[in-house]
């Protein structure tokens, strides 16, 4: 298993480095750069979608002195006719565009080898600064999300499963698709107009993290407070997630209760509930288990996007999404360096697991 662990280790650099090349690639010949960006705002160009979608961050970014309107001739950048070509010349230095596309990829992996991703170009902070800054919030409905889906899921399967169609199975597979039905965000928004004070009932906070006297507050309040506003984007995003992982526990569970070693077991008098969760749990598990790390991934940066939103919490969702729209090309390329390689460390996680889960497990014989 050692031996195991060692090449996988060594297998994610290559693989780290791949994709951060296919995205520097993909990304830097990509149209409407940080460059255009600023351009486009200071000729007035930049459309109202943007500057909402941004949320005014662009207003934090300072040009490069010594700029001017001059005559000068068309640049390479749409939009720049009218602006001094010094000027534009200025702004590709302060970019790190001045610099040859492999240059600037081999400057930005060995930055990257030691956690220094730079700074935001729009932001005025440093990339690692907001990402840490932002990473409570994520975590927060992450773990909140799959604890509470994993409590509710699993269970709910495993009962699915041992009454395979009768009443309970059909009424909560009913519920089930019509949670599963509902996005998260229109879920979020019915629980704001009925439980936050929209039309009915006032009992929890419209947004934040926390409230305004947090700091105030005694640490068993703080905690209270904590709890009390993770409540609604808490269930907003759990009420989709655990349709699709209880019908897929149950599916794993049925599987597993048809196979002869159940049989065997279940003639040698053994209880229901021991052959339940002695035999038929850790083979049942394995393959809920092996979601675990995407759903995790997918949940702490991507899930959560939304939700944020509608609850006016800023987390590493919303970060990456106006990175994405102004074009902030070190926190792109930081959040996408730090979530592939928690998601393959994770996937490292997910194989000691099967085996700790089934010993009978062994990745070296399996060539790993």
């Amino acid at each position: 298993m050692l031996s195991y662990l060692i090449r996988r280790l060594l297998l994610v650099i290559p693989t780290l480095f791949a994709i951060l090349l296919i995205n520097f690639v993909v990304i830097q010949v990509a149209p409407g750069g940080p460059v255009e960006q600023v351009i486009a705002q200071l000729q007035g160009l930049a459309t109202e979608a943007t500057a909402r979608a941004t949320g005014g961050a662009g207003g934090d970014f300072a040009a490069p002195s010594g700029g001017g309107s001059g005559a000068g001739p068309q640049g390479s950048y749409r939009g720049s006719q009218g602006l001094d070509p010094a000027f534009i010349a200025q702004l590709e230095q302060q970019f790190g565009f001045d610099r040859p596309l492999p240059e600037r990829f081999v400057k930005m992996v060995g930055d990257f080898l030691t956690f220094d991703f730079g700074e935001s170009y729009f932001r005025q902070a440093t990339v690692i600064d907001l990402i840490i800054e932002k990473m409570p919030v994520s975590i927060s409905l992450g773990l909140w999300t799959l604890l509470l889906t994993y409590l509710v899921a699993i269970p709910l399967g495993i009962a699915k499963a041992v009454r395979d169609g009768s009443r309970f199975d059909v009424w909560t597979s009913t519920a089930l698709i019509i949670g599963n039905a509902i996005p998260g965000f229109l879920f979020a928004i019915l629980l704001i107009v009925v439980f936050a004070g929209g039309r009915y009932l006032n009992w929890f906070p419209l947004g934040g993290l926390v409230s305004d006297n947090w700091d105030q507050l005694s640490w068993p309040e703080r905690i209270t407070d904590y709890l009390w506003h993770m409540v609604l984007p808490v269930v907003s995003m759990t009420i989709g997630s655990f349709a699709g992982l209880a019908m897929l526990t149950k599916n794993s569970f049925l599987d597993q209760l048809a196979q002869n070693y159940v049989v065997t077991a279940r003639a040698k008098g053994l209880a229901e509930r021991r052959v339940l969760y002695g035999h038929v749990f850790r083979n049942g598990m394995l393959i809920v288990i092996a979601g675990f790390p995407a759903a995790f991934i997918g949940v702490l940066f991507t899930g959560s996007l939304l939700i944020e939103i509608i609850f006016n919490l800023d987390g590493l969702g919303l970060l990456g999404f106006e990175a994405i729209t102004r074009r902030d090309y070190p926190i792109i390329f930081a959040s996408l360096y730090i979530f592939t390689l928690i998601g393959l460390l994770f996937g490292i996680v997910n194989d000691l697991m099967y085996t700790l889960i089934d010993p009978r497990i062994d990745f070296e014989k399996r060539g790993g």
